[in-house]
């Protein structure tokens, strides 16, 4: 039964498809597109990163050797470790050093958004040119669209800033002031010197892509707004002598 409902269900939607792609030159549509190419950005420019710290050390029978710790989304750092410069773990001297700080929350929420808004996006770039004569004379799914549209704008608001925090927070965790919560870099005949880290240029775009998607998603909202009952009836309630 449950394979015969689903065909009645392609059958009727393909009866009903009236494909227009005339939709994607209007506001609507094309701000659309432009929230399913943000959506891409904001999660490969995230989601995507990989970097290393890079540590020059020197102890016991170990003389200027550097060690790297790499780390990537989603920003475990704590599970980050600088293992010993050598085999013999600089004469006993040496432990296994993690880096301090778990931020996959803000990482996840602000991916995870972006996924979900890529996924919509498409299905409404579906509805908007295969349906949009049922979208126009069907008030719910403007309503919809406008409860969506304003519920996203807020995420963004929201996750763009927890991430935005995150990132800083990420950036003093992978910064010099890691050396003095190092033990090892602290026994004696042991010197730690902080070379580098991986840029992240890439995670603040990141950030900046999160702003846009927010200010676009808010834009969105008066456009879905346009098309619904709420707005006629202001019409009628404002033209009203």
């Amino acid at each position: 039964w449950s394979w015969f409902l689903l065909a009645a269900l392609v059958l009727l939607m393909m009866a009903r498809l009236r494909v227009e792609f005339s939709v994607l030159l209007e506001p609507l549509g094309f701000v659309k597109v432009l929230e399913w190419i943000l959506a891409i950005f904001t999660f490969a420019t995230c989601g995507g990163f990989q970097g290393e710290i890079t540590l020059l050390v020197s102890c016991k029978g170990v003389v200027n050797k550097t060690i790297t710790a790499a780390f990537a989304y989603p920003f475990r750092l704590n599970t980050v470790v600088f293992s010993a410069p050598d085999p013999k773990a600089c004469g006993g001297t040496w432990t296994d050093a993690h880096l301090v700080g778990n931020f996959s929350s803000s990482a996840q929420f602000f991916v995870t958004l972006a996924a979900l808004v890529f996924l919509y996006c498409i299905t409404a770039l579906v509805v908007y040119i295969g349906y949009n004569h049922v979208y126009q004379q069907n008030n719910k799914f403007p309503l919809t669209d406008l409860a969506i549209s304003v519920l996203t704008a807020f995420l963004w608001l929201v996750s763009t800033f927890v991430w935005a925090k995150g990132l800083t927070d990420i950036k003093v965790s992978t910064g010099t002031s890691i050396i003095p919560g190092i033990e090892s870099c602290r026994a004696p005949g042991t010197t730690c010197h902080f070379l580098s880290v991986t840029s992240m240029g890439i995670l603040n775009v990141s950030v900046v892509f999160g702003l846009l998607n927010m200010i676009l998603w808010a834009g969105n909202v008066w456009l879905v707004y346009k098309d619904t009952s709420l707005h006629n009836q202001w019409n009628r309630i404002s033209e009203s002598p």
